[in-house]
């Protein structure tokens, strides 16, 4: 199994970005997907979910309105749309799912 996560970067609050993650090793569409992040010196937080058709998304409070999950079954993706970025969102974003597989993370900064 693997999760690879791309994307991040540095924006400018008030941005956009666009977070993927690759999957491969398991059947994708059996399985939810979800991200998390992790800001420096805090726990891992969940921030959004997605079931394994797509026909159901979850969002942490924090994100609520302002981040948009998705999936590409066809494609083994899975898409985390970030926009109206505040500092707070900075932080590792992981990609989680297949069982309990993580991938390694992908920096997200937002600073002006």
């Amino acid at each position: 199994v693997q999760l690879v996560e791309s994307g991040g970067g540095l924006v400018q609050p008030g941005g956009s970005l666009r977070l993927s993650c690759a999957a491969s090793g398991f059947t994708f569409s059996s399985y939810g997907m979800r991200w998390h992040r992790q800001a420096p010196g805090k726990e891992r937080e969940w921030v959004a979910g997605i079931s394994g058709a797509g026909g159901i998304t979850t969002y942490a409070n924090s994100v609520k309105g302002r981040f948009t999950i998705s999936r590409d079954n066809a494609k083994n993706t899975v898409t985390l749309q970030m926009n109206r970025l505040k500092p707070e969102d900075t932080a590792v974003y992981f990609c989680n799912g297949g069982g309990n597989y993580w991938g390694q993370g992908t920096q997200v900064t937002v600073s002006s």
